[in-house]
């Protein structure tokens, strides 16, 4: 599964379902899809993604894989910093315009 990000401010971002559902739990909506985040309410969700990056950036964030995949693709690692990069910047935009967020399933 995919899930895609949407506001008028920035442009669409497509993540692996299980890595965009950590990051939008760790923005403290519950994790549900589809879902949205009120203008109002998108600084206080960019702060605690932030807040989340900032305790533990190197942390894993990988996609789960099935068990066809080969032995090193699964040592392959990308930490939250970097997969929550496109996110931040998505949320930042949002909240400089004054705009909602959404996110769905794609």
């Amino acid at each position: 599964m995919l899930i895609t990000f949407k506001t008028p401010s920035y442009a669409d971002i497509t993540m692996f379902g299980d890595v965009a559902k950590a990051l939008i739990k760790m923005m403290g909506h519950s994790g549900t899809v589809p879902g949205a985040i009120l203008a109002e309410d998108v600084p206080r969700a960019l702060e605690r993604l932030r807040d989340a990056v900032a305790r533990n950036p190197n942390a894993p964030l990988n996609p789960e894989r099935g068990d066809d995949d080969d032995e090193d693709a699964r040592r392959e690692s990308v930490s939250l910093a970097k997969r929550a990069l496109p996110l931040v910047e998505l949320l930042e935009a949002a909240a400089r315009d004054e705009k909602n967020v959404m996110w769905e399933q794609s």
